[in-house]
């Protein structure tokens, strides 16, 4: 009987080994699942399956981020980020969240505290830093609505859940109004549309947009010309290149805007440009970021550019609807008109 007791505890004991040893390899193996994603250098990264700390470091990707419902997810952001007003306004949480990052300097020792499961980040310095310090990257960038259509892919995969579903939501409503407003200045000829010049901000007025741009694309889009033919973005260029031009519009883009706008109008050098003469000096909207860059907002840009650049073919547009109604569909935030004309109008929200 003695024997039978000993035997049966024995057994006990070696069953209770065996299911805390599955039960361990089982937590490890979900602990270690891990699926691959490919970023837009069409590197394979192999990430989390379960994603929930993201290191963002790329200052236009942390709101395509929030578009897609994963701004909890943020542990790292930018201090650029961190000053964006409207971003501010619409998830608060953004000034609370490590921000060891100004510029392209990155401090890695306060990144890898936050302990992210994943980097986001437009700088391949950045990327093969953060692998270095064996946090998988991916990166993420983008210059034109093809790339703005793969990078918010990217995102959404890293960020999994329903980002995916939101991302193809967000897609099909750019493509619609990128398509409507193409639509409308797709025949007009060249010798018919308006020189544009969009300057980068309002602190230096010799930085502007040129060619392979998504600048360039919605100053099409919106029916005119870059004024700038030199291929990129934020190209220094000269007063004498500008009275060169003569663009018929200035656009200026940022939170700055206003006081770039007045700049030109008490400098006597630009006094004989066209767009100066007639009153054609324009700041673009700025809400979660600046809508004229890198931006998910680059759909209502194309809108805002054909009212501003074509203002007879699109008088039907209601922009502040429209942005009330994208704030509400992608940001899940209830944005009053008061609110949308002032992001229209490049201010940050009311006090």
């Amino acid at each position: 009987m003695k024997k039978n007791l000993i035997a049966l505890l024995a057994l006990v004991m070696m069953v209770a080994a065996l299911v805390g040893c599955g039960t361990e390899n089982a937590a490890q193996g979900k602990q270690d699942a891990t699926r691959t994603v490919t970023d837009v250098d069409g590197t394979a990264v192999e990430i989390p399956a379960n994603v929930e700390r993201v290191a963002d470091l790329w200052h236009a990707n942390n709101q395509v981020v929030l578009m897609l419902g994963g701004a909890d997810k943020l542990v790292t952001t930018t201090k650029s980020v961190q000053s964006l007003a409207w971003f501010a306004k619409v998830y608060p949480r953004i000034k609370e969240i490590s921000a060891p990052v100004k510029g392209t300097d990155v401090n890695w020792e306060e990144v890898e505290k936050e302990k992210p499961q994943v980097v986001l980040a437009s700088n391949k310095g950045q990327i093969e830093m953060a692998r270095k310090h064996n946090i998988p990257a991916l990166r993420v960038s983008f210059t034109d609505y093809d790339g703005l259509h793969k990078t918010v892919r990217i995102t959404a995969d890293v960020l999994g859940g329903d980002a995916p579903n939101r991302a193809e939501k967000y897609i099909s409503y750019l493509d619609e109004k990128t398509k409507f407003v193409d639509d409308r200045t797709k025949d007009i000829p060249d010798a018919e549309r308006p020189v544009v010049l969009n300057i980068v901000g309002g602190d230096d007025l010799l930085k502007v947009d040129g060619t392979n741009t998504i600048i360039d694309e919605w100053i099409r889009y919106g029916g005119g010309k870059n004024a700038i033919a030199e291929k990129g973005s934020m190209i220094n260029t000269t007063i004498e290149e500008i009275l060169k031009a003569d663009p018929d519009i200035i656009i200026i883009g940022g939170a700055q805007a206003q006081k770039g706008i007045e700049a030109i109008k008490n400098d006597p050098q630009w006094a004989g440009i066209k767009a100066v003469k007639n009153g054609r000096l324009y700041g673009s909207p700025v809400g979660t970021f600046n809508w004229a860059r890198y931006s998910t907002e680059a759909a209502l840009q194309v809108l805002w550019a054909g009212q501003t650049i074509q203002p007879k073919l699109f008088a039907d547009v209601d922009l502040v609807k429209e942005t009330v109604d994208f704030y509400k569909r992608f940001l899940h935030y209830d944005l009053s008109e008061a609110d949308a004309q002032r992001i229209i109008k490049g201010e940050a929200p009311a006090k």
